[in-house]
């Protein structure tokens, strides 16, 4: 009786984290559509996303009685947060939209796939020692996977404008640092304040450039509307309870490889909605990019690896 419990447990956690990452995955391709459809701006959709959700995080959190001031009592702290929501969480919601905005939401979704590289190469270099040669093919083949991605295997022209593929990739690197980084900040302090704050943090400095009331010229109707409310509701404050939920029924490693579903869910979601045609060679390139994902997980040790900032 007791087995049949702790299988029930563990296959919901395993669903609550497919649901969550095909959540983000398809926030993607909501964003794909109000950037290209309505005329929104990553810079706005940005801005809105990270203060809403992120206030609502803290309530929730405040609502559970725990601490949310108490991070503003010591500089260290305080400094640390900023750095944490700057660099890390608005870098990563940025860079992310930004790919999306300049290319399509399934290329962007996995080359951001491409943190789980990016953080080995930084403990490779920070403990000066030699990938395992796993490791290595691994990095090798997350390499070349994005090349045919961006290339289709004709080197002749790309088939993602390169200034995607910048933003794209750049959203890799600024997932490593939100990784590592937000792994100090979760040994003391609760998710849901690490979340909050750094989105609020975020949100705040996006908006010394881009006022959350002024959207400019923006063709609004009740699709967009329910789309922008998808992305900030479901694609991040019930895609963030549900993978956080999730890992106290499964293990990291898990959590990490079934995420994985997150670029196939904005794939397929591209390809149905909005009508995104891959190439052959470049769904070979993207398969390359998330099995990487799953081996790293798989052999990490020191390495934490976490894939959910879509």
């Amino acid at each position: 009786m007791e087995t049949g419990k702790n299988q029930f447990v563990h296959t919901r956690g395993l669903v609550m984290v497919m649901v969550g990452a095909m959540l983000w995955g398809l926030s993607g391709t909501a964003a794909q559509y109000l950037f290209q459809t309505v005329n929104i701006t990553a810079e706005w959709l940005v801005t809105v996303r990270m203060l809403i959700s992120g206030m609502l995080l803290l309530l929730f959190a405040g609502f559970k009685g725990k601490g949310i001031w108490s991070v503003w009592k010591s500089r260290k702290v305080a400094f640390q947060f900023l750095l944490f929501g700057i660099l890390g969480m608005l870098g990563v919601q940025y860079t992310y939209f930004a790919s999306i905005a300049t290319g399509n939401a399934a290329t962007a979704t996995i080359l951001q796939y491409l943190a789980p590289v990016f953080i080995v190469l930084f403990f490779i270099i920070k403990i000066r020692k030699l990938p395992t040669t796993t490791i290595f093919l691994s990095i090798v083949l997350a390499l070349l996977g994005t090349v045919l991605l961006i290339t289709n295997g004709s080197f002749s022209g790309l088939t993602v404008p390169l200034i995607s593929a910048v933003w794209g990739i750049l959203s890799g690197v600024a997932l490593a640092f939100y990784t590592i980084y937000s792994a100090t900040l979760l040994k003391v302090w609760d998710s849901l304040i690490v979340t909050g704050w750094g989105m609020v943090i975020g949100g705040l400095t996006i908006s010394f450039f881009t006022t959350p009331w002024e959207t400019g010229y923006v063709e609004w109707s009740i699709t967009a509307v329910l789309l922008i409310l998808f992305v900030i509701f479901f694609g991040t404050l019930v895609a963030f309870y549900l993978y956080i939920g999730s890992l106290k029924y499964v293990t990291a490693e898990e959590a990490s490889i079934l995420s994985s579903v997150e670029p196939l869910a904005a794939c397929l979601a591209a390809i149905i909605f909005l009508n995104l045609s891959l190439g052959m060679v470049q769904m070979i390139g993207g398969l390359f990019v998330i099995i990487t994902v799953s081996i790293l997980s798989i052999k990490k040790k020191k390495v934490i690896i976490d894939t959910n900032a879509g």
